[in-house]
């Protein structure tokens, strides 16, 4: 008997669907991976504002959102297919797909025990996010060579229901685990406004050595933020990044001043991983004192009110060279 022949609709169904699949799957594990390093930081790694959504959430979120209908329906497909005409379980292109796909799985579950011994026969610590990712990969890989495997024996077409509910779980699957991101990191429009309160701290802090240059070389502050803007050295006042409106401003004394903005959230520290750490910033003396960490503030209007130490920061005239 003549083996089957792969027609163009099979080879399309089937590169479509293992493309889908282990694009999938990465997005997937990555996925979990970013929620691992939210839940448990590494302390050692890294030091500033981290974006969320401007790292790989979004598009993992994005690539399981897409990828994961394109793989079940064209598996729907394929399937119905091979009951309609169960020669097509002989075709070459799905038994290259299949013995394929568990050939990676294996690898993928060989690696990842491989790494585990490694790092415990190194004498390194094993943490809570360590294991976390790597018990990921291993159901993960576990859970796909276990289903093709079956497929391979034709488990699934001796069992449609069965297929059908492992399609319907793989889909609930994906939508848990991307709603469980929007708890773990917060939604975007939550992450947008961390991220505009950030830019308004930053926007203050540059004001602020404005403003203390400002008075270095004139010995009076400004009477408006206005006075700052010098197109010569393009040097344009930055706005709020929603409003889209000035910063407030006040001369409070001959040496003091405040500061004013509108935030959305209770912040003033960078969000790194789940934890907070100080914004960088270059403090001005009062009293002799640095005020390094000075940027906390409550959601709504807050002002910060700033004194500038003559001699921490002296007129320039007064400066040695000048």
């Amino acid at each position: 008997m003549d083996k089957p022949k792969v027609t163009p609709k099979d080879f399309v169904f089937w590169v479509g669907a293992m493309v889908s699949l282990y694009a999938g799957v990465v997005a997937f594990i990555a996925l979990l991976f970013e929620y691992i390093n939210k839940a448990s930081p590494n302390p050692v790694s890294g030091t500033y504002y981290i974006d969320p959504y401007s790292s790989g959430i979004s598009y993992e979120t994005a690539a399981l959102i897409v990828l994961t209908p394109v793989f079940l329906v064209l598996m729907r497909f394929i399937r119905r297919g091979i009951v309609a005409d169960p020669s097509r379980n002989e075709i070459w292109i799905r038994r290259w797909a299949l013995f394929l796909t568990l050939f990676l799985a294996g690898a993928t579950i060989v690696v990842d025990l491989i790494v585990l011994l490694n790092t415990y026969l190194q004498g390194e610590d094993l943490t809570a996010g360590f294991l976390l990712k790597v018990l990921t990969v291993l159901l993960v890989a576990g859970l796909g060579f276990v289903h093709f495997i079956a497929d391979l024996w034709g488990y699934w077409e001796r069992e449609p229901m069965r297929a059908r509910l492992v399609n319907w779980g793989v889909g609930l699957l994906v939508i848990v685990t991307i709603l469980a991101g929007f708890f773990i990191v917060g939604t975007p429009q939550q992450i947008r406004a961390q991220k505009q309160d950030a830019i308004r701290v930053q926007d203050l802090q540059a004001i602020q050595w404005q403003i203390v240059n400002y008075w270095q070389q004139k010995e009076k502050l400004p009477a408006a933020l206005s006075g700052l803007n010098d197109p010569i050295t393009n040097n344009i006042l930055p706005l709020d990044p929603q409003t889209k409106e000035a910063y407030e401003y006040s001369s409070t004394g001959a040496l003091s001043f405040k500061l004013c903005a509108t935030f959305a959230n209770e912040g003033g520290t960078n969000v790194l991983q789940g934890r907070s750490m100080p914004l960088p910033t270059e403090p001005v003396g009062a009293e002799g004192k640095d005020i390094q960490d000075n940027w906390q503030h409550a959601a709504g209007r807050v002002c910060f009110e700033r004194t500038i130490d003559p001699q921490r920061y002296p007129p320039y005239s007064k400066q040695k060279g000048f």
